[in-house]
């Protein structure tokens, strides 16, 4: 049986908001935690991007619950040596709880310091040694390391976890799912595709866990809840690689009207129909995922985590 997660997305919260979703998810009995890593919302209806590392210090007094970063982008914007250290702090925070989801990222965050985007292959190449920079610096021994991508001189952490900090890396086609295979310790996804998770096994991740996020929008008014989706995450409906290239969250909000109401509507489970939501995470775990964290897109905190209590939580169990 798949374990049931909480998406905090700082996209769309606050930094005091996403604490309290996390103690209402604890409470609501959802099991682990993920929690997006942004500069930049995808648009400006979603209208937030706090600092994650701050949240997760937040989080770690918060709640009990594990706690993945999903995901971080350790190559442009922060340098993997900056990357290991915050890591490793959190893994401290939490007792170990901890788990650093890390990802090629989009040029929406990374290209805020006027680093040159380069293609998806580069873009692999850079977190493949990104992650080596990573986990050296986790061993707690001096390292120095001058590599294709990144420079390290005399750099040691001092803070460290009992245990290193596990790797999970996400992919979203085949190039990077087999990546994740190869030097993750598990893999992130965010759609329910059981050919790229068996990408990842034959690669390297038979027997690794496999995490994925998706969305819901719970609400009384089921209508009202396919405006909400639509509006602030319409973005989810582009095609191709627009969510890795376009640089802006206006540029996002010119894309997304390509994407119907319609199209929303039967991606998303929204209203409070039990059974819809059951069926979009049914999905996941019917596709191979072994933890699937469920975000709530709505505005009605308190309906959500009642209903997912009261109703999907046990039906899911």
């Amino acid at each position: 049986m798949a374990s049931i997660g909480y998406f905090l997305s700082c996209e769309q919260f606050g930094p005091k908001e996403l604490i309290d979703q996390a103690r209402r998810a604890e409470a609501a009995g959802f099991e682990k935690l993920w929690i997006s890593d942004h500069f930049h919302p995808w648009n400006d209806e979603q209208g937030q991007s706090p600092f994650v590392w701050g949240v997760i210090g937040a989080l770690s007094h918060a709640t009990s619950l594990p706690v993945t970063t999903a995901v971080t982008c350790p190559t442009f914007r922060i340098h993997p040596a900056i990357i290991a250290q915050a890591a490793a702090t959190a893994a401290v925070q939490l007792d170990g709880r901890f788990v650093l989801g890390v990802g090629s990222g989009e040029a929406l965050n990374e290209h805020v310091l006027a680093d040159q985007w380069p293609s998806v292959g580069v873009r692999l190449e850079m977190l493949e040694e990104a992650i080596a920079v990573i986990r050296l610096l986790h061993r707690g021994d001096e390292v120095s390391h001058h590599g294709t991508y990144y420079e390290v001189q005399d750099a040691r952490i001092y803070t460290l976890p009992a245990e290193p900090v596990p790797i999970y890396v996400s992919g979203f086609g085949p190039q990077a799912t087999q990546l994740a295979g190869r030097i993750g310790d598990g893999y992130i996804t965010t759609s329910p595709d059981a050919d790229l998770i068996r990408v990842f096994k034959e690669a390297g991740g038979d027997g690794k866990p496999v995490q994925a996020g998706t969305k819901v929008c719970w609400d009384r008014d089921a209508e009202r809840a396919v405006d909400i989706a639509h509006r602030t995450w319409g973005n989810q409906g582009l095609p191709g690689q627009l969510s890795q290239t376009l640089p802006r969250p206006r540029d996002f909000m010119d894309a997304q009207t390509l994407v119907t109401r319609e199209s929303t509507a039967e991606a998303v489970a929204c209203g409070d129909d039990v059974d819809a939501q059951l069926a979009q995470v049914r999905a996941y775990v019917d596709a191979g995922v072994d933890e699937v964290y469920v975000s709530q897109m709505g505005h009605d905190m308190e309906g959500f985590f009642t209903a997912w209590e009261k109703d999907v939580l046990p039906a899911l169990r």
